[in-house]
């Protein structure tokens, strides 16, 4: 189900400074409503399966890989490619030199997951490039969050949780328990893993961490097995070395800025959608910023967790086709 899957017919790398290249394309209509797609993680990759949300004769669909992910360069999966200019910061200014280098002046922003923190803090500096949202797995990556993720949610997978944290050496190993204690020094030791010289010990370092992301997603009615442990070797490690460097970081976010900063949101209009038994991003997150943000629309999806259901991707279908005009002209 979903709108045709077609080809982008542009796309290039980017060259956003600092030695990194972003790679992005182009699909839909050029004449199409704008649309921007920013991906999860950190360190996922733009998905061809994304551009079926959207009509590909009323939208035009900008997709790109994050710095360090996918098919932007440096790959985070070298240890030699330097996270010193990888920071949230560092990808909001990637997003305007990408509007601009294409020549958009306003777009959607469809943010999943840890698309949704980014497309957020997006949205919030820069709220006259941005004419509606759509976000869905809706997370803030506020410190509780992060730790609830990975820690508090142990108390639902206590064996799966104390492989995670096993998995670290035990001179480095923090004294935590699903319970008590915070996930910070276990993200930080997973950081230090995920930069070790040794191949063999990033990738076991990679596959603990996806394993226990695969075991979060688990109980979801519609969900797809080992969807995070189902990737090329190289992509695991850049995805757990950017997950661990961005969230030991806290993201490099004041904690509670985007919930608080909800209001420079005013007059965009937005569609949150969220699945009701998504255990890693409970739904307390996109009903907080719902009620701060007055234009958004909360819709809860009964039969879905983080990894969506049919249900699900309808109603981001009808939001998405809500905003775009009938046609080019209309």
């Amino acid at each position: 189900m979903g709108h045709p899957l077609v080809e982008p017919y542009d796309q290039g790398m980017l060259d956003v400074g600092d030695g990194h290249l972003v790679h992005w394309e182009v699909s839909g209509n050029p004449d199409g409503l704008p649309a921007v797609t920013v991906h999860g993680g950190p360190g996922g990759s733009s998905s061809p399966g994304t551009r079926r949300l959207f009509d590909p004769a009323r939208y035009r669909l900008v997709q790109f890989d994050q710095r360090g992910c996918g098919r932007s360069t440096p790959h985070a999966s070298d240890p030699a490619a330097d996270l010193r200019h990888n920071t949230t910061g560092h990808l909001l200014a990637d997003m305007e030199r990408l509007r601009e280098h294409l020549g958009v002046d306003r777009w959607l922003l469809f943010g999943n997951s840890w698309g949704s923190t980014l497309g957020l803090a997006y949205a919030q500096r820069h709220p006259q490039r941005v004419s509606a949202i759509v976000l869905v797995g809706v997370t803030m990556s506020r410190r509780c969050e992060i730790d609830w993720l990975y820690r508090g949610v142990g108390r639902f997978f206590p064996e799966q949780w104390r492989r995670f944290v096993d998995a670290v050496p035990a001179a480095d190993r923090p004294a935590i328990a699903p319970g008590r204690g915070s996930a910070a020094e276990l993200l930080a030791a997973y950081a230090r893993l995920l930069e070790h010289p040794d191949a063999q010990v990033r990738q076991r370092a990679a596959v603990a961490w996806l394993t226990w992301e695969d075991a979060v997603v688990s109980l979801e009615p519609h969900g797809t097995p080992d969807i995070y442990r189902d990737q090329p070797p190289d992509d695991q490690v850049a995805f757990a070395r950017l997950c661990a460097h961005y969230f030991s970081h806290g993201a490099w976010l004041d904690d509670d800025a985007l919930l608080r900063d909800a209001h420079r949101l005013a007059g965009i209009p937005g569609v949150l959608v969220h699945g009701r038994f998504d255990l890693g991003a409970p739904l307390e997150t996109p009903w907080s910023l719902a009620r701060a943000w007055p234009d958004a629309e909360l819709i809860v999806v009964d039969d879905s967790g983080h990894t969506g259901s049919d249900a699900l991707r309808g109603h981001l279908r009808a939001a998405l086709d809500r905003f775009a005009p009938v046609s080019p002209a209309g």
